[in-house]
């Protein structure tokens, strides 16, 4: 396992081999603004998918089950007392080893071969992922994947952001510009019906507001983001902000609440996660968007995370 150290000048970059994960993310002043882990052993024992790539299906499928085609796939249940399969299953895509190929000293692409069968997946799927450090001072992802079998898919980074570096992150004042979001049950998996308004409810983020000031600041829910809807994080104190573009329909936003400082290193709201993707539980709904990727298609996708310091 590698770690390639990304620079622009401004800023670094941290990023494993092993699940293509974002170890760090360290501004001009030497802040690092991602949650990471200091070896192999805890990120294999003590990460709740810290800034990993999470796939095949990035979030959750309902009792691990869809059918494709009129076949039906049975996939591991790791979530929810085994009642769901969550981000790809019990050794997903954060789990495994990717090959590396350095392009300069601002980016690095990496590749897995899932094959046909992998965590119950149909197809054999050839997936990538580049990051590049920019100019801007942005970290942008850019996601491709083909597969030789109709398959179901859904990439997505789950790094957990501190612009403060320390602390919590109960201060720092989000927007959303998503009008709608997906309601869900215990299970958390999305409800029947269409997407609710946020208008009115401790949801709407289309203004800036705190993490903390609504819901005791405790949120794991899916945005419908508006067409080009961008997030914004702002730190108050130390005056950092992020902004966040994507050409995904929707983002999950995870203020790390579940996390509890014994399983992991982290305390509660330790660090917050805008995880850009397709929508929950979409192989079973066919009202949402399709993550079906089918032989000679492409899945191409693409996230930038912009910062200021």
């Amino acid at each position: 396992m590698d770690r390639h150290i990304l620079s622009n000048g401004r800023m670094r970059a941290g990023i494993l081999t092993l699940g293509a994960i974002v170890q760090s993310v360290e501004l001009a002043d030497g802040t690092d603004v991602v949650l990471g882990l200091p070896t192999v052993a805890d990120y294999l024992t003590r990460s709740r998918y810290f800034g990993a790539v999470v796939g095949r299906y990035g979030n959750r499928i309902a009792g691990g089950r869809f059918t494709l085609d009129g076949t039906p796939y049975r996939l591991p249940l790791n979530d929810n007392g085994s009642a769901n399969s969550l981000h790809g299953g019990t050794t997903g895509f954060d789990k495994r080893v990717w090959r590396a190929e350095p392009d300069g000293e601002r980016a690095v692409r990496l590749t897995h071969v899932s094959e046909d069968g992998e965590e119950g997946y149909p197809g054999t799927l050839t997936a990538s992922v580049t990051y590049t450090l920019t100019d801007r001072d942005e970290l942008r992802i850019d996601y491709h994947a083909v597969t030789d079998a109709p398959t179901v898919l859904n990439l997505t980074n789950h790094s957990y952001f501190n612009l403060a570096g320390s602390g919590d992150v109960l201060g720092h004042v989000v927007t959303i510009e998503a009008d709608e979001y997906l309601p869900v049950g215990d299970d958390k998996i999305p409800l029947p019906g269409a997407p609710a308004p946020v208008a009115g409810t401790p949801y709407d983020f289309t203004r800036p507001a705190a993490v903390g000031a609504r819901l005791s600041g405790c949120y794991d829910h899916c945005y419908v983001l508006r067409p080009g809807g961008v997030m914004r994080v702002e730190e108050p104190v130390s005056g950092r902000s992020m902004e966040v573009t994507t050409t995904e329909p929707g983002v999950q936003f995870y203020t790390g609440h579940m996390l509890d400082g014994v399983a992991t290193p982290y305390g509660r709201y330790a660090g917050l996660c805008l995880e850009t993707q397709h929508f929950p539980d979409s192989p079973n709904r066919p009202d949402f968007p399709s993550t079906v990727l089918r032989p000679g298609e492409e899945h191409v996708s693409s996230t930038t995370y912009r910062f200021v310091d």
